[in-house]
């Protein structure tokens, strides 16, 4: 009678057994789902890892500081000559990024570098469409940020204002924000050009940089121009440069037909945008800042690390008054299933104006 409860209890178990195992393994199952995909919702647009200097010792080390770094990647420290970029420069380290953002790091000078006025330096992860940053330093002891290209204590962009022009004759700029004691060549072309490759008119001393007002000669290949384009730009490898343009004329009649609309605000700057929503394989949103007003811009997208050069067009926007916009675009199906998609905006000028950025493809409100 022992055996038989005994037989009967063991039959039970079993049948209780196989009604639980299943549902148990379908509530674990279900579990690491919900664990994987809470992981994938985790992911967000990203912004684009930077660094800067922060000190030198001469023919020694660099200190750098990082900035929206990824997290949990190996990037392999390379330096190398001015103007590289330091592009299969010489490895002098590696850098696991832990929790990402912002952190310090310090890498000696190479024994081929030393001795160089400048030095390029680059940090790069392995993959396919690598994340990557990179600066110059000069091969100095300093304290500080180094700056825009490496001259410490500076940061920021160069430009310039137009304040008077006589027609036919001259024009008369005031800097902002200029590098001090660098030489810039002032050049002069067709509107629409920024000056690049154009008639050089003078050379401007920046001396101790910052504010400074300067005329020069309209030449005569370009006189009774409508508009001109002017760029001042200095000789090195990675030059700092700024450019404008003007209404040649100087009270709206004079020796050129007045414009048929009073002239808006001079663009200065450069434009960009940052991605503030993301419907994976379905839509971006982007938020666009400084751009010049009155312009068409082609936008593109791309494989990442492409910075959307060449890639399918999904759109056209009009800058219109150059305020801030909004617009929103469909991933093409083509790109559908990428983790990182590069998006461009782009004007048809033979000088164009052109912004890009990147974008994680996850479901992601991040403005």
């Amino acid at each position: 009678m022992t055996s038989q409860v005994s037989s009967v209890s063991d039959k039970a178990s079993g049948r209780l057994g196989s009604l639980i195992r299943p549902r148990y393994l379908l509530l674990v199952l279900l579990l690491v789902a919900v664990a994987v995909f809470a992981g994938v919702n985790q992911v967000r647009s990203s912004t684009i890892p930077t660094i800067s200097i922060t000190s030198v010792v001469t023919d020694t080390s660099v200190t750098i500081q990082t900035y929206n770094f990824p997290a949990n990647q190996n990037f392999t420290v390379t330096m190398g000559a001015f103007g590289t970029k330091g592009v299969g420069g010489i490895v002098v380290g590696t850098l696991n990024s832990g929790v990402g953002g912002s952190f310090s790091a310090t890498y000696n000078v190479p024994a081929q570098l030393k001795g160089s006025r400048q030095i390029a330096i680059r940090l790069q992860t392995a993959h396919t469409y690598p994340y990557y940053a990179y600066n110059w330093f000069w091969n100095s002891t300093t304290t500080g940020d180094p700056g825009t290209g490496g001259i410490p204590g500076y940061t920021g962009i160069p430009t310039f204002s137009i304040t008077t022009v006589d027609v036919d004759k001259t024009v008369t700029i005031k800097t902002d924000n200029f590098p001090a004691n660098q030489t810039f060549t002032v050049r002069m072309g067709p509107f629409g050009s920024r000056g690049v490759n154009g008639i050089v008119v003078g050379t401007l001393q920046s001396g101790v940089g910052g504010a400074l007002t300067a005329t020069f000669n309209i030449p005569a290949q370009l006189q009774k121009s409508y508009q001109i384009a002017i760029r001042a730009e200095t000789a090195h490898a990675n030059p700092f440069f700024a450019y404008n343009w003007f209404y040649n004329n100087t009270t709206g009649t004079g020796g050129n037909p007045p414009p048929t609309v009073p002239p808006g605000p001079i663009y200065t700057g450069i434009p960009t945008f940052t991605v503030c929503s993301v419907v994976q394989n379905g839509s971006v949103t982007i938020k666009t800042a400084n751009f010049p007003p009155n312009q068409t811009f082609t936008v593109t997208m791309g494989a990442f690390g492409t910075q959307g050069i060449g890639g399918v067009v999904v759109g056209t926007i009009n800058s219109g008054t150059g305020e801030a916009l909004s617009p929103t675009f469909g991933i093409p199906p083509a790109l559908a299933g990428y983790s990182r998609i590069a998006i461009r905006l782009q004007t048809g000028q033979a000088y164009p104006f052109f912004a890009y950025n990147w974008f994680w493809n996850n479901t992601a409100t991040v403005c």
